[in-house]
């Protein structure tokens, strides 16, 4: 008889597509698992993204999680030096497995995140640290784990009704790209469904974002949402305003920029900084409308914490609710700006300590023997 393990698995080349087993009252079966699920710990959580890499050790299902102290990734050439010194700076023990969520499609057995020069090979992985198993996940799926365990300590409330228990959830998050995924409840377990959100279409509505637009950097001549609601997308739409403008454009990257518009000491700036959260408002508004997200929608992530005094502004929950004809189911739906400095890796730490809570099928992949 195949046991649990085993029947939550589909080969993927070297890996298999994995979601945290269903323990059912099998007897037998259940004490076999849960032994196994045990057997992993200590668990290294590593959220992996575009420019920061942030770690910590969850030593067991009921023990305190160890923070470790953020890097950068380009003073690292390889992941396994990244973890190497993080491991023996911070004292922590050795890991027996890792949970990493990484910017990049999960496809094949070797990954180059997407927005930086590693390459995430699990078997190197597991060579290296003498590791049980490796479990990968997107990095926004992570995010999507967050909204599940952050409380409301760790939250900032922008207007809506009440979070309906059990309704979906969406998080959107800009950083180094735009990250969106949406969290469903299946059976009484929790969902997350990462995606490419960020690379829809998006375009403008009035007659000044209009001429804007014929200056924005484009992929293809193409305009994605990640191409304004990013780092990189700031720094666009800030020169393209100065374009606009005839105007000099500084050399200022999304920090100096989302400074100087929220402190209102460049006009250019400002006008970029209000240009975003309107486009941010208005994506995180479709997404709502296609998950019908009463469960809330969550903006994660260090540029959204940034820009919160602008967010917390009626002009956001506005633009958030602008959506004729459907303004009434706009007006119900909770509105969140995740404020936790690693909600990611209090997602993944959740999701390693409470296995029961998440069904992570499509989501992840195991590699092990």
């Amino acid at each position: 008889m195949q046991n649990l393990a085993e029947e939550n698995l589909v080969q993927v080349g070297k890996a298999q597509r994995w979601g945290w087993p269903m323990v059912t009252g099998r007897g037998q079966e259940k004490r076999r698992e849960r032994r196994r699920l045990n057997s992993r710990f200590p668990v290294l959580v590593g959220d992996i993204g575009g420019t920061n890499a942030r770690f910590a050790l969850a030593g067991g299902a009921a023990s305190p999680v160890q923070a470790i102290a953020p890097i950068r990734i380009d003073q690292f050439a390889a992941i396994e030096d990244a973890i190497d010194h993080v491991v023996v700076s911070s004292g922590v023990a050795a890991p027996n497995s890792m949970m990493l969520a990484i910017a990049t499609p999960l496809v094949g057995d070797r990954f180059r995140l997407t927005n930086a020069p590693w390459i995430i090979d699990p078997a190197q992985l597991r060579k290296r640290f003498g590791l049980q198993e490796v479990v990968l996940m997107n990095d926004f799926a992570a995010q999507g784990l967050a909204a599940l365990a952050l409380g409301p300590d760790d939250l900032v409330r922008i207007g809506g009704d009440e979070v309906v228990d059990g309704h979906p959830k969406v998080v959107i998050g800009p950083g180094t790209g735009l990250g969106i995924a949406q969290i469903i409840n299946v059976g009484g377990k929790w969902a997350v469904i990462p995606g490419e959100g960020g690379h829809i279409d998006l375009g403008p509505r009035s007659a000044r974002e209009m001429a804007i637009w014929h200056f924005l950097k484009k992929e293809d001549g193409r305009m994605s949402a990640e191409n304004a609601l990013s780092g990189r997308g700031l720094e666009n739409l800030y020169q393209a305003i100065c374009r606009l403008e005839g105007d000099r454009v500084e050399a200022w990257d999304a920090s100096d920029i989302s400074h100087r518009g929220l402190k209102d000491s460049d006009v250019h700036a400002r006008e970029a900084v209000e240009l975003f959260l309107t486009l941010l408002a208005r994506i995180a508004g479709d997404m709502a409308l296609l998950s019908l997200a009463y469960g809330g929608i969550y903006v994660a992530g260090g540029i959204a914490a940034k820009m919160l005094p602008g967010i917390v502004k009626p002009a956001f929950r506005a633009e958030f609710e602008d959506k004729a004809p459907h303004s009434a189911i706009m007006k119900a739906i909770p509105l969140h700006v995740m404020t936790h400095p690693t909600a990611a890796l209090e997602g993944l730490a959740a999701c390693v300590r409470e296995p029961e809570r998440f069904s992570l099928e499509g989501a992840t992949l195991r590699f092990d023997s």
